[in-house]
């Protein structure tokens, strides 16, 4: 009798498990709508940089790049074999690199003090911050421009900025411009990093005996790494491509985007997508690159039997 009182009570949340209702249908198609959606941008996403990347093995009849005609890989042999490219591309690098380091170290610095100290202004400091990222490009472009036209022409800065300078324009303009719009960049992506740090570990260093030197290299730096990483790699693609601020402040001087801009008038040659094939790829892996850094140094290390 017992025997079977227990097997009774056993079956029992088996058949319980057995006639739980279904989910309704709303709710099935809820737990996929979000995974469909992310797929789909991200396919929508690669589309142009799929069609990018197989037009730069096309061998073209013409001078426009825009119909498939047979693969070759004659671009990517040669990818610098049209006038000027080569010039555009090392101005474009040489522009990005320095505009990154200067802006990376900056914005560091303006992350740091922001969320650390309060200070007279801090609240107007950070709306000086977004202003470049949202103000148009067209507009921030035509008001660079101005702004170093009218420093090498007009009073008081023609007495003040050393004669040819801002103008004629050139490398200079071209770095100030990035390193300017860049900044704000560098600033929310480090300060999103800053803002989650744990003071706790600075305060553990000193009253260890370490200073503010070394707790900046030995805690908080390490710490806040992947967020300046992330930052810079995002500089140094928002330098590399941009285009419409750099086409007011550049002069006679061509990056790649303006070079490919004034050339596309004439013809397309698949180098144009041979470099851009490369940009990316290198992109992609200084990406991953840092992504797996970031996840070794967030590993909890192992305890030592």
């Amino acid at each position: 009798m017992a025997t079977t009182s227990t097997t009774t009570t056993a079956a029992a949340p088996a058949d319980a498990a057995v006639r739980r209702p279904s989910q309704p249908l709303w709710q099935k198609i809820d737990r996929y709508l979000l995974p469909a959606f992310t797929i789909l941008a991200i396919i929508y996403l690669l589309i142009p940089i799929a069609v990018m990347i197989v037009f730069s093995f096309n061998k073209p009849e013409g001078k426009f790049n825009f119909v498939w005609h047979q693969f070759s890989f004659d671009a990517w042999l040669s990818p610098l074999n049209r006038p000027g490219l080569s010039d555009a591309l090392q101005l474009s690098i040489v522009v990005a690199l320095i505009a990154t380091v200067i802006a990376t170290i900056l914005g560091t610095l303006i992350a740091l003090a922001l969320v650390r100290y309060r200070f007279r202004g801090r609240n107007v400091t950070n709306l000086f911050i977004f202003i470049p990222m949202a103000t148009p490009e067209i507009v921030l472009g035509a008001s660079l421009l101005a702004l170093f036209v009218a420093s090498a022409t007009q009073e008081p800065f023609k007495s003040i900025i050393p004669k040819g300078v801002f103008y004629p324009l050139g490398f200079p303009t071209i770095l100030i411009s990035h390193v300017m719009f860049n900044i704000s960049f560098v600033v929310v992506t480090v300060k999103a990093r800053i803002q989650g740090f744990d003071r706790n570990l600075e305060e553990a260093a000193m009253d260890l005996g370490a200073n503010e030197w070394a707790t900046f290299w030995k805690v908080t730096f390490p710490l806040i790494r992947p967020g300046i990483i992330a930052a810079a790699l995002l500089a140094f693609s928002l330098s590399i491509d941009d285009f419409i601020v750099t086409n007011f402040t550049s002069g006679n001087l061509n990056t790649f985007p303006v070079w490919v801009w004034g050339t596309i008038r004439n013809n397309l040659p698949p180098q144009v997508h041979v470099i851009g094939s490369a940009i990316f790829l290198l992109a992609v892996s200084a990406v991953a690159i840092s992504s797996i850094l970031s996840a070794r140094g967030q590993r909890p290390a192992a305890v030592p039997r």
